[in-house]
């Protein structure tokens, strides 16, 4: 009896573990900065409805949704430190960017205000691909180089 309890208690813990795994795998598929951008092409590839956008916004925290002129973009605002520190914070970022084949605006205003705009500019509007790259960026460790919030 005991040894069928413990079994059973293992086949529990088992079954358990695997639906974590299978849950956590699930959760994998729906996190964007565990895909890759895929390349822009005009053909293929078309700007995304505003809802869309809003529907995936929550994934990406801390960054803005932005309509300029009918054109989404996405838009974030960090301090840095100093001066250097906004250029080292580029860097890191540019590293992202170029592995990903995906390019942001990059802003520095006055000395120690980063901004990034994102948007795919071969169609003109917003694709998952900013997304993506917004939650790499997110990903990043650049606290050693961040100083107060922003302001926008």
């Amino acid at each position: 009896m005991v040894v069928v309890m413990l079994s059973r208690c293992y086949f529990l813990a088992w079954q358990s573990r695997w639906f974590h795994r299978l849950k956590l795998c699930f959760e994998l598929m729906d996190d964007l900065s565990a895909k890759k951008c895929v390349p822009c092409s005009t053909k293929e590839m078309r700007p995304m409805t505003e809802q869309a956008a809003h529907e995936l916004i929550s994934q990406v925290p801390e960054w803005e949704l932005v309509n300029e002129g009918g054109r989404l973009r996405l838009s974030r605002s960090w301090k840095v430190k100093t001066f250097l520190k906004g250029l080292e914070f580029f860097q890191a970022v540019a590293n992202v960017a170029e592995a990903e084949g995906h390019h942001p605006d990059l802003h520095l205003v006055e000395w120690n205000n980063v901004k990034i705009e994102i948007w795919t500019h071969a169609v003109g509007g917003l694709t998952e691909n900013d997304f993506i790259l917004a939650a790499k960026i997110n990903g990043l460790n650049l606290h050693h180089l961040v100083g107060r919030k922003a302001s926008k």
